[in-house]
C-alpha cells in the first residue's frame, strides 16, 4: 500500500525513477546534489517507490513523539552528533547489526555550497563491506535514480574526486543551483 502511494506522488510530480532497487544487500547509496530538504522527499518517494528502504542518518533530537515513530518508519537512525567522530561508527555498529541496510548519504554534508565533501560514506563502506552506489536527484530532468557502483580504494580523497567526475559528465541540476559545486 504504501509503496503504491509513493508510486503515485512520485508519478503526479512528475518525476522518473532512473533505476530500481539496489541489488547489493548491504549498500550505501550517494545522493548528489543535496541542495534542500525536498531532496530527502523526492528520494523517499523514489526508493519506496521501487520496492525499496533507504536510511538515512538524523540527529536524535528528532525523534521525539510522534516525529520520531514516523522517522523510523521512514527508514531514518538517529544519531547522536555530540559524540563527534563517533558518528560513523554508530551507523559502522547499526549497519553492521543488519543482514540488510541500504544507507542514502549525501557526501555534501550540508544543504549549503560546499566544495569540500565529506568521507564518512568512505569508512563505512570499507568497515561495513557495502556496494557505492552513485545516486543522483536531479531537478533538471526531474529524474532520480543510481547509475552505477564506485569501487573503493584506500584513498578516500582520490574516490571522492572521481566521484565528482562522474557527477560532472551527469551534468545534473540541483532544486537550488546556486548551492552546488563540483569544484575542488
Amino acid at each position: 500500500m504504501l509503496q503504491g502511494f509513493a508510486k503515485f506522488v512520485f508519478r503526479m510530480l512528475g518525476w522518473k525513477a532512473a533505476a530500481g532497487v539496489m541489488p547489493s544487500k548491504k549498500a550505501i547509496i550517494i545522493g548528489v546534489p543535496h541542495t534542500s530538504a525536498w531532496d530527502f522527499v523526492i528520494s523517499w518517494l523514489y526508493y519506496t517507490s521501487v520496492g525499496g528502504t533507504a536510511h538515512i542518518i538524523v540527529k536524535k533530537e528528532f525523534f521525539f513523539w510522534p516525529v520520531g515513530y514516523f522517522m523510523k518508519k521512514m527508514g531514518a537512525l538517529p544519531v547522536d552528533r555530540s559524540r563527534g567522530a563517533s558518528l560513523v561508527k554508530q551507523v559502522i555498529d547499526e549497519m553492521n547489526r543488519r543482514d540488510t541496510m541500504h544507507l542514502a548519504i549525501t557526501p555534501e554534508g550540508t544543504r549549503t555550497l560546499t566544495k569540500k565533501w565529506k568521507a564518512g560514506f568512505h569508512a563505512i563502506a570499507k568497515a561495513t563491506g557495502a556496494t557505492v552506489y552513485l545516486g543522483f536527484f536531479d531537478w533538471g530532468r526531474k529524474q532520480v535514480g543510481w547509475y552505477e557502483t564506485l569501487e573503493l580504494t584506500d584513498d578516500a580523497q582520490a574516490d571522492i574526486k572521481r566521484m565528482k567526475e562522474y557527477y560532472k559528465k551527469l551534468g545534473i541540476v540541483g532544486k537550488h543551483p546556486e548551492r552546488f559545486t563540483l569544484e575542488d
